[in-house]
């Protein structure tokens, strides 16, 4: 999985370049968090980090949160507690990214008919025209 700050610098498509450009502070800050939180570089400093905490905790390297880790807890209530509106603003802003792109595409694909009948309309004035020519040489 690649980072927001990667996916936002390989932006191509107009829609996702717009709305990258004028999202607010808010959902920019959302999509990186996540991103981040979603990443397994995350996930491995969280393992370290805990591991690291539980360990010197046990062992009595440091003695502010003994055995049953009440402040970790707090600590993964408050993480969850930020996580969860962070998340839902990212997805939020997906599908209106995707709402967005569907409706270009919507829009392109009816320019694409308009002249593909163009053209359709085109040859079969050739195809009358020829058979028409084709008509009076016999």
């Amino acid at each position: 999985m690649q980072s927001y700050r990667t996916a936002v610098t390989q932006l191509r498509h107009p829609v996702n370049v717009a709305l990258h450009a004028n999202a607010p502070l808010g959902v920019r800050v959302a999509n990186a968090v996540t991103g981040f939180m979603g990443s397994w570089r995350f996930i491995i400093l969280q393992t370290v980090i805990v591991a690291f905490w539980v360990a010197g905790n046990i062992y009595l390297l440091f003695n502010f949160d003994p055995y049953p880790f009440i402040f970790l807890n707090l600590a993964f209530s408050t993480q969850a507690a930020y996580a969860a509106p962070l998340i839902l603003l990212a997805s939020n802003q997906s599908s209106v990214r995707d709402r967005a792109t569907l409706e270009h595409a919507a829009d392109e694909a009816e320019h694409a008919d308009k002249k593909d009948a163009e053209i359709l309309a085109r040859l079969t004035k050739i195809e009358a025209i020829l058979a028409e020519l084709a008509g009076s040489k016999s």
